[in-house]
């Protein structure tokens, strides 16, 4: 009875060996293909890559591009940068990259020096949408136009990608910009979770949520400040002053971090900014 009692119980694991070795082999089999199937606006991709593609423009983008007397090219150009681990059947929150128009910087260069290693290490999606070529001027507009082409074309890839959190940064020259490319993305249905500026010595996101008018909701937007002590271009003093005037166009929920360093991006305080705005969207 000893023996048979014996047989049966290994009879039984051996079976429930197999099935699990199923569960895991299909499971597996389901993640394979799902990550084999990628693609961002036509391009196929592996999670944990950058990539580049062409992204077409609607009617309101080309109009906003055309601003300043540009010509309006034939696309926008997006870049994607995504966690080892991106699974697009999941929530994910999105960093959209506005860099300076000086130097001829485009947004995703900022996203490649400045924000995608601390970001997909914080799990975050990256995002970031440019003209084919720098634009004869540079504005805000332009920068909005080729921003939001690349999140229609982040919605279009992932089915449900218009829920998901979405943050802004902007260095220096962005950290203005984005006060304009923030509620135009809100202002066309973009869930936006957070604006991180650091460098920025003036306000332009009272005047981006006075012009373009994305809601009274948008004034409980988490907003991020982060200053160097020893930056002479954006000094600590200019960027408590563009805090108070957002307050004063009654924005609710904000922080100022400071950090020993010049005009630059300071990665510890974009750890910070990202880990606020995930808490306060969940």
């Amino acid at each position: 009875m000893i023996l048979l009692a014996s047989q049966h119980s290994c009879g039984t694991r051996a079976r429930l060996l197999s099935v699990a070795k199923l569960i895991l082999l299909l499971h597996a089999s389901s993640v394979a293909a799902t990550a084999g199937s990628l693609t961002f606006a036509g391009v196929a991709f592996s999670p944990g890559s950058t990539i580049k593609a062409n992204v077409p423009l609607t009617a309101q983008e080309k109009s906003l591009a055309a601003q300043g007397g540009n010509a309006v090219p034939p696309n926008g150009v997006a870049m994607l940068a995504t966690p080892s681990n991106f699974d697009p059947r999941k929530s994910w929150p999105v960093l959209v990259t506005c860099s300076t128009s000086d130097f001829k910087r485009q947004n995703r260069d900022d996203l490649v020096q400045f924000y995608r290693t601390i970001g997909l290490s914080e799990g975050w999606v990256l995002l970031a949408g440019d003209g084919p070529q720098h634009a004869r001027n540079d504005t805000a507009a332009w920068r909005g136009a080729m921003t939001l082409a690349a999140a229609d074309a982040l919605h279009r890839s992932f089915p449900g990608s218009d829920r998901w959190p979405v943050a802004c940064a902007g260095f220096s020259g962005g950290g203005k910009g984005v006060g304009y490319v923030a509620p135009l993305l809100a202002r066309n249905g973009c869930r936006i979770a957070g604006i991180y500026m650091t460098g920025a010595n003036e306000d332009h996101l009272s005047d981006g949520y006075a012009r373009i008018q994305p809601g009274a909701s948008f004034l409980n937007t988490p907003i991020y400040i982060s200053a160097g002590h020893d930056d002479r271009i954006a000094t600590v003093e200019q960027q408590y002053t563009v805090a108070g005037s957002i307050k004063r166009t009654g924005f609710n929920r904000m922080r100022i971090g400071t950090f020993h360093g010049g005009h630059e991006v300071n990665d510890g305080q974009t750890s910070v900014a990202l880990r606020w705005f995930r808490e306060l969207a969940k």
